[in-house]
């Protein structure tokens, strides 16, 4: 899997969802990973959630690192559960840099991050005609946003750094995995 930190500002509106976004945009070809900061104001019409949808649920943030994954050859089975290895690798890697006085750290319920009833993240999976695509977004900063939050500046947290450190871990996860299918007799 290829991995790109994209040190431009790029602001999310849910239309960079949208297959083949690592090779278009970035000149990834293939299974990707593309980390980038800037806004998020995900637009109605560019809504993958169906729950979030019917409710018109503003999904914003002033400053996030977005993280588009892109995976070929993939249902939205695998996808969601690598969206959720995603996050828990993000989770683990959040916590082990914590300070003391967040004692409790930080809790995965499905696909979100949450440090007591504060929300750090946003997270979808979905599938197209020719790949499986997942977003993960993480507040940066607090401001902008549509519910009680907490943000990577809360933990002192530098974006590009946690950014290049989690996508070499999934990176790895992810061809670990592929070897792995690839290795066994049928039965």
């Amino acid at each position: 899997m290829k991995t790109l930190f994209v040190d431009k500002k790029i602001n999310y509106n849910g239309s960079e969802l949208k297959p083949l976004y690592g090779y278009v945009q970035h000149k990834l070809h293939g299974d990707s990973i593309v980390a980038f900061c800037g806004a998020c104001d995900v637009l109605l019409e560019h809504m993958v959630d169906a729950e979030d949808y019917v409710v018109s649920a503003q999904i914003k943030s002033d400053e996030m690192l977005h993280f588009i994954v892109e995976m070929f050859g993939q249902n939205l089975m695998t996808a969601v559960s690598l969206q959720r290895l995603l996050v828990s690798i993000a989770q683990s890697e959040l916590n082990s840099k914590l300070s003391r006085e967040y004692h409790g750290g930080l809790r995965r319920e499905g696909d979100d991050l949450y440090l007591n009833n504060l929300k750090l993240s946003v997270s979808i999976a979905s599938c197209s005609a020719v790949s499986s695509m997942i977003h993960f977004g993480l507040n940066i900063r607090n401001e902008g946003t549509p519910v009680p939050t907490c943000a990577l500046t809360d933990f002192k947290i530098e974006p590009k750094e946690f950014a290049l450190r989690l996508m070499k871990k999934f990176s790895e996860e992810y061809v670990s995995i592929q070897a792995a299918t690839q290795k066994v007799n049928p039965l």
